[in-house]
């Protein structure tokens, strides 16, 4: 039975793993910290470690768990990005006399989620921030893979009624957490917005439903952002959700609409019009003008409440980094609000 963990567990394991000789390589990986895992990047592979610790929506700290959700990520977005992106799932071992391998013969210690390495320059992010423009048919080859996949994974019979409560409960926690950081922002926190954005969503309710009815959910990515898309010649999206399927059950004008808002705030404010118009092109019904700015208004306000939280941690990272979002986050939510 796996053991319980803490971060001087792992702290020899990241030694290893940071050096040349885990990949075989005579350099270090590039290494990467996100808050829940660390990633190292060799010439051609990803490797995912995740953090032995309990996060507010996972417990990570026993192995075994480690093990299960290492599995469940990789099993969830082969569905989207393929096998040929998310390659296994590997154990770190140890042998008798202490040494670490990945993949080796000795005792496992720890799980790492293998990935082939994508291309940086083309990350939607990367482009966005450094060139070359992105092409419009380059967003429309974007949207027909997340159609065909939206087509093939319809949500579950039930998602509507938990779809609207997730809205409206995140909508009152944008409100309150907003509300208790708002000295961190730097800025007027624009009040009325924060009720009208809940308001909103809370009116909307009969036509989620009725589009839920209807079979227009879907089991969806769950955070899909600039990050989390590779524009090869036949587009790359990765790092879906696997922690929470609630988050992934959404409607795809929802999801489409928050990644083309997120390229808005890169400059590129035309990204989501043309996604939202390719969905309606391709037959999916849109929602209402008012539905489609509540989802809008929704997602800005939680991107901004999520920024703003990094800086609850003791020590937090890049914390000169969330203040400025969460102030374009609001910015672009009041301008919606104005629509």
């Amino acid at each position: 039975m796996a053991v319980d963990a803490s971060p001087k567990d792992q702290a020899g394991i990241l030694d290893f793993l940071s050096s040349g000789r885990a990949f075989g390589d005579s350099a270090p990986p590039e290494r990467i910290e996100t808050n829940g895992a660390f990633v190292f990047l060799t010439a051609d592979r990803a490797w995912k470690l995740k953090k032995a610790k309990q996060l507010p929506w996972l417990d990570l700290r026993r192995r075994e768990a480690r093990e299960r959700w290492c599995r469940e990520e990789l099993r969830l977005n082969r569905e989207l990005a393929g096998t040929e992106v998310y390659l296994g799932v590997t154990p770190v071992t140890q042998d008798r006399d202490g040494e670490f391998a990945v993949g080796g013969e000795g005792r496992i210690v720890d799980w790492l989620i293998e990935m082939r390495r994508l291309p940086a320059a083309q990350m939607l992010e990367n482009r966005l921030d450094d060139g070359p423009h992105v092409r419009p048919e380059e967003i429309d080859a974007l949207c027909d893979r997340m159609i065909a996949f939206y087509r093939a994974h319809p949500a579950p019979e039930g998602t509507g009624d938990v779809y609207a409560a997730r809205l409206r409960h995140e909508s009152r926690l944008n409100a309150s957490n907003l509300r208790e950081m708002r000295e961190w922002l730097g800025a007027p926190l624009p009040e009325p917005l924060l009720d009208e954005a809940l308001a909103e969503i809370e009116a909307r309710r009969p036509e989620i439903l009725e589009r839920a009815a209807r079979g227009l959910l879907v089991d969806g990515h769950g955070d899909l952002r600039p990050e989390h898309v590779c524009l090869l010649a036949s587009p790359v999206v990765f790092d879906r959700v696997e922690f929470d399927p609630d988050l992934r059950r959404l409607d795809p004008y929802d999801e489409m609409g928050a990644l083309g808002l997120e390229c808005a705030r890169g400059g590129a404010g035309w990204i989501r019009e043309q996604l939202l118009d390719r969905l309606e092109a391709a037959g999916i019904a849109p929602p209402g003008s008012a539905l489609q700015r509540a989802y809008a208004l929704y997602r800005c306000l939680t991107r901004a409440r999520l920024a703003l939280d990094h800086l609850r941690v003791p020590k937090p990272r890049t914390p000169a980094k969330w203040p400025a979002v969460a102030r374009a986050c609001l910015a672009q939510a009041e301008r919606l609000g104005r629509g």
